[in-house]
């Protein structure tokens, strides 16, 4: 297969109000400018479009490498009630909501899963693979997930990742994923150590904060792992985020760590998030910011809006999400959910008349009941004073 360079969906600047100026965040990077270098309506002056163009800001950088999730199981051993593979809430009350159909990863799905991608990462001329791994909870299938990622190095593996909920990542099995690529695994808190084990419970019932935490400081310790940690935020636990983040960075090494917020949307079946995008809510996230920086912790840096490879394009040019039993979805979100098939490993995808409907993007995963004006000023006003802050401190690199 040939190395090729890529076309992309729009990449969307953004312009960004800080305390000293404007931050531009471009395809090809970020950059500070004053207001003179702005039009009332906030465009470009010819002057400063020139400048960021010469400096490569403004260049779009098409897609490398081709993006495959896989989800290895779609069991899970939690029982959050929120979970959007949850189908219905816990009729008794309890940790064991009824989820999406049981599918399970195997060694021939594993080949067609890779057949598939090799045929078309030829087609766009991708030699390059990244995979994520996901679920359910993946590690309820360690073997499928060994075997992937083994399998995988024939096509070019570059990097891979995953999203598990941190309970059944041991120091053993992490150390046999780091050998065969593994370098990132997403894992999420809702809250300090009492919201997190009110809401992220076992199904056989229980916390799970005290457990995650020390499988991430033990696997940080003895392999390349990184953790990048999402906190959820939500009106049942935005109160105790402060302890949660003093808490982490005890038990954990901020520098093998990335730390992120995102407030939860409205997704799971009966769950709904009271804690509305406000500026008070804008500066308890910079103030969270603020500390996890401060304690050594990463925080993505802001950037341009990049479309999602696997989802943004109908045709799936440029990436794929496979179901454990074979089956195409446009997300994530949607894995393993029926009626949102849009096609087989085996057959390809369908065509656009029979998927129409059913090929969401990651942008649209999250309904808010918020104006999306109001959720793109918070988002605004958030990274703006991140990368003030940044900057500020002699932390923000080109």
């Amino acid at each position: 297969m040939n190395k090729g360079r890529h076309r992309e969906a729009e990449v969307g600047p953004r312009m960004l109000r800080g305390e000293h100026g404007w931050w531009f965040l471009g395809p090809g990077g970020i950059a500070r400018l004053k207001n003179e270098h702005l039009t009332a309506t906030r465009a470009l002056r010819p002057a400063a479009e020139r400048h960021l163009s010469e400096q490569g800001l403004l260049s779009t950088r098409g897609y490398q490498n081709y993006s495959l999730t896989v989800l290895t199981s779609t069991n899970c051993n939690l029982g959050c009630a929120y979970c959007f593979q949850n189908v219905d809430q816990d009729a008794a009350g309890g940790s064991r909501p009824p989820r999406i159909a049981y599918s399970r990863l195997t060694s021939d799905t594993i080949t067609s899963v890779l057949d598939f991608t090799g045929r078309r990462m030829a087609e766009s001329g991708m030699d390059r693979l990244v995979l994520m791994l996901f679920g359910g909870e993946p590690l309820l299938n360690p073997q499928g997930c060994r075997e992937l990622l083994a399998r995988a190095a024939d096509y070019g593996l570059l990097r891979a990742s995953m999203t598990s909920n941190g309970t059944l990542l041991t120091p053993p099995l992490a150390r046999q994923l780091a050998d065969l690529g593994l370098r990132d695994v997403q894992v999420t808190f809702d809250g300090d150590r009492p919201e997190h084990d009110r809401i992220r419970v076992r199904r056989s019932g229980g916390g799970t904060f005290d457990a995650i935490v020390a499988n991430m400081a033990q696997v940080t310790a003895v392999t390349p792992i990184r953790c990048d940690i999402r906190v959820n935020v939500s009106h049942h636990n935005f109160e105790g985020i402060d302890a949660l983040v003093e808490r982490l960075a005890d038990g954990l090494d901020p520098a093998r760590c990335s730390l992120h917020f995102a407030r939860v949307g409205d997704v799971g079946i009966g769950y709904g998030n009271q804690l509305k995008f406000s500026t008070e809510l804008a500066g308890r996230f910079t103030r969270w910011q603020r500390r996890a920086v401060d304690l050594g912790f990463t925080v993505p840096r802001p950037r341009a809006h990049r479309p999602c490879q696997a989802c943004s394009f109908k045709d799936g040019k440029y990436g794929a999400v496979v179901n454990a039993d074979g089956t195409l979805f446009s997300c994530w979100e949607t894995a393993g959910k029926p009626g949102w098939q849009v096609g087989t490993v085996r057959d390809g995808y369908l065509p656009a008349g029979q998927t129409e409907g059913r090929w969401i993007t990651c942008e649209e995963s999250y309904q808010y009941a918020d104006e999306i004006t109001v959720l793109a000023e918070f988002h605004d006003t958030v990274d703006a004073a991140l990368l003030d802050y940044l900057s500020s401190t002699g932390r923000l690199r080109a």
